[in-house]
């Protein structure tokens, strides 16, 4: 029986914890908090630590689902989550302002890890900002993640988050069957 580590990212409001509630086979763990900063204006809490998850697969196996603060302040707790993790679920909201910055600097942020393990991006609030669509995602990624899958989601719904999972497990072992 193998288990393995899938860490969660991206901008406050992207749907991490969403995400991962909806996956998870087990009540997840939230250290959600009050918003006390300009987070407030977005949502009413936030993560402080982190969110967990778990997902328990045919055979088995178990990924157990670690979801970052997407605050910049908690990123200290990034390098922990990430510790023995096998890839990352990077989430985007379309609807933010500035949806690229976004991108660029968790793919920054996180570019040690991504170089060690696999990356998947899901884009979320697509259906209340259509622009950027998916091929602009593409077009803006780095050179050297030109094989990244990228997906629109639904956060709120499994079978979009299962696809984004599989398709992080699938760039790892390019030999599972689908």
């Amino acid at each position: 029986m193998n288990d393995h580590k899938i860490i969660f990212t991206g901008p406050v409001g992207a749907g991490k914890s969403t995400a991962i509630r909806s996956l998870s086979d087990i009540a997840p763990v939230s250290t959600d908090e009050l918003a006390t900063d300009i987070t407030a204006e977005r949502k009413e809490q936030t993560t402080v630590a982190m969110d967990y998850g778990v997902l328990k697969l045919d055979g088995g196996e178990t990924v157990h689902l670690y979801g970052t603060p997407g605050q910049e302040r908690f990123n200290f707790m990034w390098d922990i989550l990430t510790q023995g993790g096998i890839g990352l679920v990077l989430l985007i909201n379309n609807s933010r302002p500035a949806p690229f910055t976004d991108l660029h600097f968790f793919l920054s942020a996180f570019e040690k890890f991504i170089d060690t393990s696999a990356l998947a991006i899901g884009i979320t609030q697509m259906d209340k900002a259509d622009s950027p669509t998916l091929d602009d995602y593409y077009r803006e990624l780095p050179a050297k993640y030109f094989n990244t899958p990228i997906f629109e989601v639904d956060a709120r719904q499994r079978h979009d988050v299962v696809i984004l999972v599989e398709s992080l497990l699938f760039s790892l072992d390019q030999c599972l069957e689908a």
